[in-house]
């Protein structure tokens, strides 16, 4: 139900000599805005007025503009009343607007509006959040590709195709009496295998964005003595780990945050992964593998007699997650493979002399979003990542009906899920509960 009541807001944090801005949206802010600068606003035309309180006194002298509905940010009439930045000149005026009418607006609910009335979808609405949220150039012009519809774009063009594939199954299932067998002449199929393959890529772009909003979980795993906890210092710059030559002195997990280029790239160090009769270590070791469970990026750290255990380690790596394997101690092997980084993710360094740690820092921006392709990002939440998913999870469900068993109704009813959660990304298909959470975490006059 779209709302109809107005709402006001100081949209813009006051800043010391700067200015405020107080914003009214709904059917009565330009009956509010001419009441208090007592002249009738001309749309879209900045009005130097003089703003009054009840008893006719000045709260400020300042800026008026209208920007009558549908032409506005929410589809609704908005008001913008732009004064000195002072949080008590601010305050006095918002309280005006709400003796005239208007009621405070909660969190998020100028872009929720937004989105009710049809001038934004749910991730361009999440997009602003981001982009106000924004801590660095390459975040700021993912969050602002979203916003401009990139991301959407995308998802309702897969969207459109997963609607065709299904009325095309759908003529299949209402008539069975025709000669041809719809199910079984491969347009059907061809047609989910064109799907499946875009939202592949479309599903690697959205974990990338999905990296770039919320930073890289990276968990450095290898064998005791591979010089793990030498590699977190190294990279941190700092000496949080303890280093000894005694394997096993790593026995709980060690959190590090580092900044790469405005991204938080969290690294955590774990217990040598073995088999220990040692009951602290043995714990260490399934923390280690319990946070591998969660990682974005597995750091693979193997030392030059332990090559061999580079499969070893690979296995204990969910699938998902990323791999880079770094040959570390390279000071100790042949100087030619310092500073290599080979094409499948092999990095040399040398922590103790910190050769080749540019070469790692780069391979784990890449693996960050921040590397090649990252000038075409845009930004993604972990929602939109788990319904991408779960559109990838339907449409093999589908392939599989159809190939196996020929049942029609099958396939239909796995495209209508796969179609549902691809909606819940831009809004077309989300439940109250949803949009409450979303528009929650904004800022207020957003």
């Amino acid at each position: 139900m779209r709302p109809r009541d107005t709402i006001a807001a100081v949209a813009t944090a006051p800043g010391a000599g700067g200015i405020g801005i107080v914003r009214l949206s709904g059917a009565d802010a330009s009956a509010i805005a001419r009441t208090l600068a007592a002249i009738d606003l001309q749309p879209r035309h900045a009005h130097y007025v003089a703003m009054r309180d009840a008893r006719g006194e000045l709260i400020d002298r300042g800026l008026a503009l209208w920007f009558p509905a549908p032409h506005s940010f929410t589809g609704e009439d908005v008001v913008e009343l732009q004064i000195h930045g002072a949080p008590v000149v601010l305050a006095r005026l918002l309280a005006r607007c709400i003796e005239l009418g208007a009621r405070h607006a909660r969190a998020g609910e100028f872009s929720e509006r937004a989105f009710l009335n049809g001038k934004i979808d749910l991730a361009q609405a999440e997009a602003i959040a981001d982009l106000i949220a924004a801590q660095s150039d390459a975040q700021a012009r993912a969050a602002l590709r979203s916003l401009q519809g990139e991301f959407s774009a995308r998802v309702n063009a897969l969207l459109k195709s997963l609607i065709d594939a299904r009325l095309h199954v759908e003529a299949a299932i209402d008539f069975p009496e025709e000669e041809i067998d719809f199910l079984a002449d491969g347009q059907i199929l061809a047609r989910l295998d064109a799907i499946a393959s875009s939202l592949d890529a479309l599903l690697r772009d959205a974990e990338r964005g999905q990296r770039l909003r919320d930073g890289l979980h990276a968990v450095i795993i290898g064998a005791p003595n591979a010089g793990k906890s030498s590699l977190l210092n190294a990279l941190t710059g700092s000496d949080r780990a303890i280093v000894t030559d005694i394997a096993g002195t790593t026995r709980d997990l060690l959190r590090e945050a580092v900044n790469i280029d405005g991204i938080e790239i969290t690294l955590v160090d774990t217990a040598g992964l073995r088999e220990s009769p040692d009951v602290i270590e043995s714990e260490g070791i399934r923390r280690a593998r319990n946070e591998l469970a969660q990682a974005d990026l597995a750091i693979l750290v193997v030392a030059p007699d332990d090559e061999a255990r580079i499969d070893t380690l690979r296995a204990e790596v969910p699938r998902g997650a990323a791999v880079l394997v770094v040959h570390n101690k390279s000071d100790l092997a042949d100087r030619s493979a310092i500073e290599r980084v080979d094409a499948n993710d092999h990095v040399h360094v040398s922590a103790k002399t910190g050769v080749g740690l540019d070469g790692l820092r780069a391979a784990i921006r890449q693996h960050a979003g921040l590397g090649e392709g990252a000038e075409g990002s845009f930004s993604a939440r972990a929602r939109h990542v788990a319904a991408l998913q779960r559109v990838r999870e339907s449409l093999a469900n589908a392939r599989h009906r159809l190939v196996h068993d020929r049942a029609g109704e099958l396939v239909a009813e796995e495209l209508r899920l796969a179609q549902h959660a691809l909606s819940e990304i831009t809004g077309e298909f989300s439940s109250d509960n949803l949009l409450g959470v979303i528009f929650s975490s904004f800022c207020i006059g957003k």
